[in-house]
Order: structure tokens, then C-alpha cells, then sequence
């Protein structure tokens, strides 16, 4: 038989705890203070009677009756009106020989007292018990009588029902119950409150979702490839992922740095400014031991008040290899697109014309298609011998006929095959980037044209792409490498900054004329190693 598990809410939990604490203490409570009760209850009872004995001892009518001087039997009548007027069980008065001069039961006068407990008094010694008489249980107060001479003469009891001690704690218990009640509703309410309270601080979530919460974030942050640190308001590192350690490591910071200030160990991420001005810091460059690291730090806002900061960084190296790689694909794809939509058309055309049945037409135009693509691509790949750059400049042929352009490849020249594949993929960045602003610059001449040439020789590479498009003002010249400007609209301003930054990367540079209504050619100089 399968066991069934029951697993309790947190709040029910909470409250059930501390209940269970709050009922044990309670009990507590009502043992030790019923015992003190009972004690002291019996205490006072015990005084009140040692306080008659003591009385009746020293009443001279007492004295007068055991020394023989006065009337015995008057010990009788008082010791009875003390017995009602202090609402005690009995008053006996006994001689040295324990002989009752007094009794509630008029036939035990003159008979031996009973109990035992009286031989301390005969001694001269007070004495307080609980013992059996003849008239059952009860609390006993003895107190020696003296004569005038100071000789002891006998002794005085007095006695309580020790039921009247039971009552007496009985008429305190309320006290108790109202106590305990008022402690238990008090209790609950309290562990009801502070169960919402702690439901609240953890977003009422259960303590099984809190784990598998914190084990999703424990995944998640160890196998993103960013590196994540967090630090509290006091700059001390809290959190980080294996990516950040490596990343770390690999600028040198190779101590434990966790519950370190960040400040202390790496002052070049500024997460001490973010915590001073709750200002987040985007897209920083922090370089170290010759690696650049892009880093992103926001703060961490709690009602307000920053409680610390986060920070997100990768190597900048892999970001622009990423950006890199997506740039050449956007090229390729531009290319394929230009190619079957060049391609659709010249379906068209075909189909047009073998629906009018113009056959001799149609051989012209497929003779003349046929001889201009040979044209172009045999021009491409006579002097380009890089499969990729082939690959990439006959697709971008076909988007520059598209436009009503016409792309011409300089006579003199080649661009061999380079020995690394590294160096073709920066090649299709600036080609690529190059043409398409020339042909750009070129949209509104009438005779739009394109020149490009590649001329290698003893390890260098001079690249030039010209058009006969309306210029560069010399004031847009100025900036129009740098990342985002351009004087084409928003969202524009990559193509250039990219081309600087692979010429860069490859150890060229790049030089350029305009002259307005003539054109404008860019010249790349690189150094080239050409594959055996």
C-alpha cells in the first residue's frame, strides 16, 4: 500500500509551531503557578491559624484554667467563640499531658489528643502540620502556653479543614484561566500575523518553490555565457557565475574574490560609482591586462533605496566576432536575394516571350543574357581567386544590375586566395560594405557606375572601389567613420565603422577623394599573405 505523504503549508506550518509552543509554555505556566497557588494558599492558612494559637495561648483565661487558678470550664466556652469568629475548624487547648481542656465535640474534653503531632509543642516549640484528627484532615497550627512564672503549662491547637485550602484554590484559578486564555488567543494571534508576515516577505511562495526557484537561477546563471556579478549596498561581493570567474581569471584577478569589495580587487568596473549615484552604466569598455571587457551595471533598488548592484560583461572580442559574423551573413543573404530576384525576372521575361511566341526574340535575349553573365563572371573570377570573395562578388553583381547599375572590375590586378580563412571574412566586410555605398552614392546619376580593382604584389594588398556619384562634402568626410553618423537618416551609420574596424583588425588603412558631381574612391592598403 503506497504511504501517502502529507506536507503542510507554510503558513499552517508557522502558525501550528508556534501554537504548539504557545500551548506548551501555557501548561507550564498553569503547573507552576497551580503549585504556587496551592502553597501559598496553604501558607496563609497556616499563618491565619498559628496567628489564633498564638492569640488563645496568651488569653489569660487559658492560662487561669491549665494552672488550676480559674475556671477550666470557661477554656471551653472562649475557645469555641474564637473557633466561629475566625472560621476555623477547631481550637483545642491540651495540658502537659495532652489532655483536651477544649473540644467543637464537648464529649472528647478530657480525653488524650490525637494526631501525634503535638509532642513539639508540649517541648515549647511552634509547629505547623497537616494531619489526621477526629474530625479528619486538616491544617494544624500549635502554639506552647506559658505560665506567669514562664513554665510551660500545655499548648493550644488549632485547626483549618484542609478542604478550605482546596477552595481557596479554587477561588485563585480564575485568575489562572483568564491568563491562560488571554495568553493563548494572544499566541495565535500572533503566530496568524507573523505567518502572513513571513508569506509577504517571500512573495507567498512556498519553501519547496523557493528551492527549485533558486536552483532555476543557480542553472540559469552558470550557463549564460555573460558574466554576472552582484554586490550589496557595502560594495562586497555576493554572487558570481563561473563565466564571471573566468573572465576574471583571465585579466589577471586570480584570488577568491567572494565577500571582497569590488573596489579593492577590481576598481576599473566602477560598480562603486553605480552605488553612489544609482545611475545604471551601459555598454562601458573596461580594459585590463590587454583584454577589453564590454560591461553593463545597473543598480538594485529595493522601495527605493539601492541595495546594491549588478554587473553583466563579456569579452569584447567575442561580441565583435558575433557582430562580425552576422554582418557577413546579412551580406551573403543580400546577395542570394538580389540573385532570384534578378532571377524571377528574367523568367518573366521568358515566359513572356514564349507566350507570344516570339521565338527568334527570345534567342537574341538568351544570347545576349547568357554572353553578359559570361562577361561578368568570367571578369570575377579571372582575377579573384578566393572561392569566398568569387562566391560573394557574383551574388552582389546581380543586386548592383538590379539597381541600374553597372559594376566594373579594373584590368590590372587580382586578389589571390589568403592563407587565413580569417582574413577572406574581414575582405567581405569592407568589399562588401564599400559597394554597397557606392551604390548608394551613385542612386541618382543617370549613368550609374561601379569600379573595382584589387592589385597584389610583394605582400601587400591595394583595394580600390570608385563611382561617379555626386561626392562626400568635406565636412560629412570628417565623421563618417564613426560608428552611427550618417547623413542618410536614423538607424544608419554601420557600414563605414565597420569597414575601418576590419582594415584595422587586418593592420591597413584606408584613404579616400571626392570631388563633387565626379565621385569618390576609397583605397585599402593591407598587408596580404597570399596561400601557397
Amino acid at each position: 500500500m503506497r504511504s501517502m505523504k502529507i506536507t503542510l503549508r507554510l503558513r499552517t506550518t508557522v502558525t501550528l509551531m508556534i501554537g504548539l509552543i504557545v500551548a506548551i509554555v501555557l501548561l507550564i505556566v498553569y503547573i507552576m503557578f497551580g503549585v504556587k497557588f496551592s502553597e501559598q494558599a496553604r501558607k496563609t492558612l497556616e499563618d491565619k491559624a498559628l496567628t489564633v494559637a498564638r492569640t488563645v495561648a496568651g488569653t489569660p483565661v487559658v492560662i487561669e484554667g491549665l494552672t488550676g487558678k480559674g475556671d477550666s470550664g470557661r477554656i471551653q466556652a472562649y475557645a469555641s467563640r474564637v473557633s466561629a469568629v475566625n472560621h476555623v475548624q477547631f481550637v483545642v487547648v491540651i495540658d502537659m499531658e495532652g489532655i483536651r481542656h477544649s473540644h467543637p465535640d464537648p464529649d472528647r474534653i478530657g480525653k488524650h489528643f490525637t494526631g501525634g503531632d503535638e509532642t513539639e509543642a508540649l517541648r515549647g516549640q511552634e509547629k505547623t502540620s497537616i494531619a489526621k484528627g477526629s474530625l479528619g484532615y486538616s491544617v494544624r497550627a500549635f502554639s506552647p502556653v506559658f505560665g506567669t512564672d514562664g513554665e510551660q503549662i500545655g499548648a493550644v491547637a488549632v485547626g483549618i479543614p484542609l478542604g478550605s485550602v482546596q477552595s481557596a484554590v479554587k477561588q485563585n484559578q480564575w485568575i489562572m484561566y483568564t491568563g491562560i486564555l488571554v495568553g493563548g488567543l494572544t499566541g495565535i494571534a500572533g503566530a496568524v500575523m507573523l505567518a502572513w508576515k513571513i508569506k509577504r516577505m517571500i512573495f507567498g511562495m512556498e519553501p519547496g518553490e523557493i528551492a527549485k526557484v533558486l536552483e532555476e537561477r543557480s542553472a540559469m546563471l552558470q550557463s549564460t555565457k555573460e558574466g554576472i556579478l552582484a554586490v550589496d549596498r557595502e560594495s562586497r561581493i555576493t554572487l558570481m557565475n563561473m563565466e564571471a570567474n573566468r573572465l576574471m581569471g583571465s585579466v589577471g584577478l586570480t584570488q577568491d574574490p567572494l565577500h571582497q569589495k569590488v573596489g579593492q580587487i577590481w576598481p576599473f568596473l566602477q560598480m562603486d560609482r553605480v552605488l553612489a549615484d544609482g545611475q545604471p552604466l551601459q555598454d562601458i569598455e573596461v580594459e585590463q591586462n590587454g583584454i577589453t571587457l564590454l560591461v553593463n551595471i545597473v543598480p538594485v533598488k529595493v522601495k527605493g533605496k539601492i541595495e546594491g548592484a549588478i554587473a553583466t560583461f563579456r569579452d569584447k572580442t567575442e561580441v565583435s566576432l558575433l557582430i562580425e559574423r552576422l554582418s557577413g551573413i546579412s551580406l551573403y543573404a543580400e546577395a542570394l536575394r538580389a540573385q532570384t530576384h534578378e532571377f524571377k525576372n528574367r523568367l518573366h521575361v521568358i515566359m513572356g516571350l514564349t507566350t507570344m511566341r516570339q521565338y527568334e526574340r527570345l534567342e537574341e535575349y538568351l544570347t545576349d543574357l547568357v554572353q553578359n553573365s559570361h562577361t561578368e563572371a568570367d571578369a570575377v573570377v579571372k582575377q579573384v581567386k578566393d572561392p569566398v570573395m568569387v562566391g560573394f562578388l557574383l551574388g552582389k553583381l546581380s543586386r548592383i544590375r538590379e539597381a541600374g547599375a553597372q559594376l566594373l572590375m579594373a584590368a590590372d590586378g587580382g586578389l589571390p586566395e589568403p592563407d587565413q580563412r580569417e582574413v577572406s571574412r574581414e575582405m567581405v566586410t569592407i568589399v562588401g560594405n564599400l559597394l554597397d555605398n557606392a551604390l548608394e552614392a551613385v542612386s541618382g546619376v543617370d549613368d550609374k557606375t561601379i569600379t573595382l580593382g584589387f592589385k597584389y604584389e610583394d605582400g601587400g594588398l591595394t583595394l580600390k572601389v570608385r563611382d561617379n556619384g555626386r561626392g562626400i562634402a568635406k565636412e560629412a568626410g570628417e565623421r563618417m567613420f564613426d560608428q552611427g553618423y550618417s547623413t542618410k537618416g536614423r538607424d544608419r551609420g554601420i557600414g563605414l565603422y565597420l569597414v575601418k574596424r576590419s582594415v584595422g583588425k587586418l593592420g591597413g588603412s584606408i584613404r579616400w577623394e571626392s570631388m563633387p558631381e565626379e565621385g569618390t574612391e576609397f583605397t585599402v592598403l593591407l598587408p596580404y599573405m597570399a596561400k601557397v
